[in-house]
């Protein structure tokens, strides 16, 4: 008889219930989903469905919910973190009383702490401690992985025996999993696709058409990879599921909140109101600001993601930022 494996879920938004709900598809699998607020706990518990998030997707009964870290925590064979970035740390901290030594953690987090600099499993390792860590990244949005539509992604670790037993659990004929080495090309490239998101979003805003966006992404890609090679990362990451694949769903979809974010400053929004009224976080902001401060510092050419922040925190015209970029001294390509 096959031993029941257990995974403790810690964070219940969007991208968490959806895959707790891919783990739970496989009845070997005892999924615990753990919300950090009490009273979206106690809406799920009554509804069986994030209805603020994944409207008309039910909690299957076999996934346990529960506002109790103890329960969430106690005998998962791997704890999956869920949590944005700008609350990662405290809530981690909230959690480490309960964490056992011996349990590895899956990242799910997309983005870079401000002020720090930390990639998710960076800060996961300061306060949890050392263990063995993995990220999962790529082209998935939470609205199509929880409806059971077909998605594949990157394990990562520096550990592949972790990066393959994560393949293992998760791989399905709808979602399916490669594995991959370089944690930090992942989550460098899972945090800066955002920041080029928000720049596809002013591009639709501005009502330019498919040749622009075409540029925006094969010169943010281009600037994903300086940047993550700067940072230890391997080029060829930028190329796969975690960079180019990712890129493309947030630069796309009518689902991505960066994107969304781009387009409705471009259509005149103010940058500080949008972001008050948004229901789900939309990592790209802060993740523009780190980005910048860090290449700035670093003497690196990041020209969109210059144009961003000045979009985002220094009030440029959208349409002059556009211009700027496309006035810069011609140069080779590369």
């Amino acid at each position: 008889m096959t031993a029941t494996i257990k995974f403790g879920v810690l964070g219940a938004g969007a991208w968490g219930t959806a895959v707790g709900l891919v783990l739970a598809r496989d009845p070997k699998h005892q999924v615990t989903l753990w919300s950090a607020r009490a009273e979206h706990g106690r809406i799920l518990e009554e509804t069986r469905e994030n209805t603020r998030l994944l409207p008309g997707v039910p909690i299957p009964p076999s996934i346990h919910l529960t506002i109790d870290v103890k329960k969430a925590v106690a005998e998962a064979d791997l704890l999956i973190a869920a949590v944005p970035t700008a609350h990662l740390r405290a809530t981690m901290a909230r959690l480490a009383p309960a964490v056992r030594a011996d349990q590895p953690v899956l990242s799910l987090v997309k983005g870079i702490e401000n002020h720090t600099f930390c990639r998710p499993t960076e800060v996961l390792g300061q306060v949890l401690g050392i263990r063995p860590f993995a990220v999962l990244s790529g082209p998935s949005h939470a609205e199509e992985v929880a409806r059971g539509m077909p998605t594949t992604l990157v394990a990562a670790s520096e550990d592949l025996t972790l990066a393959r037993w994560i393949q293992e659990r998760m791989s399905s004929d709808r979602f399916r999993v490669y594995t991959n080495l370089d944690t930090i090309g992942v989550e460098i490239a899972g945090a800066l696709k955002n920041i080029i998101g928000i720049a596809a979003g002013i591009c639709d805003g501005l009502g330019y058409g498919d040749n622009a966006k075409a540029a925006l992404l094969t010169r943010g890609l281009s600037e994903m990879a300086r940047f993550g090679v700067a940072h230890g990362a391997e080029t060829g990451t930028f190329w796969g599921l975690a960079g180019m694949g990712d890129l493309i769903t947030t630069c796309f979809s009518r689902h991505g909140r960066n994107r969304a974010v781009g387009e409705r400053i471009a259509r005149g929004e103010a940058p500080a109101d949008l972001l008050a009224g948004m229901q789900m976080v939309a990592e790209g902001v802060n993740t523009t600001a780190s980005v910048f401060d860090k290449a700035s510092h670093m003497g690196l050419s990041m020209p969109i993601t210059v144009e961003v922040y000045r979009v985002l925190f220094e009030n440029k015209n959208p349409r002059d930022a556009v211009n700027d970029l496309m006035l810069r001294e011609p140069r080779h390509e590369g």
